[in-house]
């Protein structure tokens, strides 16, 4: 049998369909190649604040239309950035992206679908995932920013006195580091201030983490409080998210609603998880109330009186066993703060009186 020639027309009906099928599988390669998100301008790696913004940008490969970029800074929280409402950043034709931002430790860009609803925190690092097709995480630039506190010695500890606004409680707070000081008794006082049209509130955080054991807080009568007024005795851990930031707290306050029957509450995080919470009705006059926090397990109680004395009248108590948290670099902390309230907003200035704050190891 005699082989077949081939003519340059046999040859093209041969090659064109070869060819055509290696570039559909081209452009296949090129529409499966993953997203990429790159920063091209980082801020600061500093603590976060309404007080300094700064901007981001970057560039994204692979996006297709209609997807835009999400910003988070990480300061505390993870907060969405520049705002909850302008939450959404739009690639540009040259598939650039910018936009204002806080400042924080870390910053994380995603790549988001259209429609996509920017949660205003998140707890831990964001990840890709459902709506979310490419997130890129990277250090701010330079050596770690504090914002700046002002110092206090109270029962034998040092003491740091926030100066930076905060929007806790759901309204964007002034702090002011005149808001808290000591008398001559040795009594520490906590102060809510008006400061044009805001309010200037009051942290007071430990400088050392000190772990399990008892915390002792003697706190004097506060009956007389407003209703949107909140004393938090807490611990807290800004780099603690996958433990809800470590946070157990004592808290007096009505929570902005002047009919409601309990005046204080003991409680781990999150709140919104069932039995986290224990409401009380504290009475007026000096109470004590005590924090005993050991592995898996934290005990809460409130006495009448000056110390936690066996025989103390009990005001109320509360064992959690479920989502206790473990050691890490939690601070415990004095909050005197205002929550928004349509109902009973703050009138006046507020002030309260902790006499003496023990730990027992």
């Amino acid at each position: 049998m005699r082989s077949r020639r081939f003519s340059g027309t046999d040859w093209k009906r041969i090659l064109l369909p070869v060819f055509f099928i290696a570039l559909a599988g081209c452009h296949a390669r090129q529409d499966n190649t993953a997203p990429n998100i790159e920063f091209t301008k980082v801020p600061p790696a500093a603590q976060g604040g309404r007080e300094k913004v700064d901007s981001i940008a970057g560039r994204v490969t692979g996006a297709r239309p209609g997807q835009q970029i999400v910003v988070y800074a990480r300061s505390g929280p993870w907060w969405v950035q520049p705002w909850p409402d302008k939450s959404l950043i739009p690639i540009q034709a040259d598939s650039t992206w910018s936009t204002p931002t806080h400042l924080g430790f870390e910053y994380a860009a995603l790549l988001v679908e259209p429609g996509y609803q920017a949660p205003p925190t998140m707890d831990v690092a964001p990840v890709q995932g459902g709506s979310v097709t490419a997130v890129t995480i990277v250090k701010g630039t330079g050596s770690v920013a504090l914002a700046p506190t002002k110092p206090l010695r109270f029962s034998g500890y040092d003491w740091k006195i926030r100066t930076i606004a905060s929007d806790r409680g759901g309204l964007n707070n002034l702090y002011d580091g005149d808001n808290a000081w000591t008398d001559a008794s040795g009594a520490l006082h906590l102060r809510i201030k008006k400061a044009g049209d805001k309010w200037s509130c009051a942290e007071v955080v430990l400088t050392r983490s000190l772990g399990y054991g008892t915390y002792n807080a003697v706190v004097r009568d506060t009956s007389h409080l407003e209703p949107a007024a909140v004393l938090s005795l807490t611990t807290f851990d800004d780099w603690g998210g996958e433990q809800h930031y470590r946070e157990m707290d004592i808290e007096s306050s009505k929570w902005g609603d002047a009919a409601s029957k309990n005046n204080s509450q003991f409680g781990i995080q999150p709140f919104f998880i069932p039995g986290n919470v224990a409401p009380f009705q504290a009475p007026s006059g000096t109470l004590t109330h005590s924090l005993h926090w050991e592995s898996g397990r934290a005990s809460f109680k409130t006495v009448r009186g000056p110390s936690m004395h066996a025989g103390a009248p009990v005001v109320a108590e509360h064992v959690f066993v479920s989502g206790v948290p473990s050691p890490g670099q939690e601070t415990f902390q004095f909050l005197f703060y205002v929550v928004a309230s349509d109902k009973n907003p703050l009138q006046k200035e507020n002030e309260v009186v902790v006499e003496k704050f023990e730990y027992l190891p």
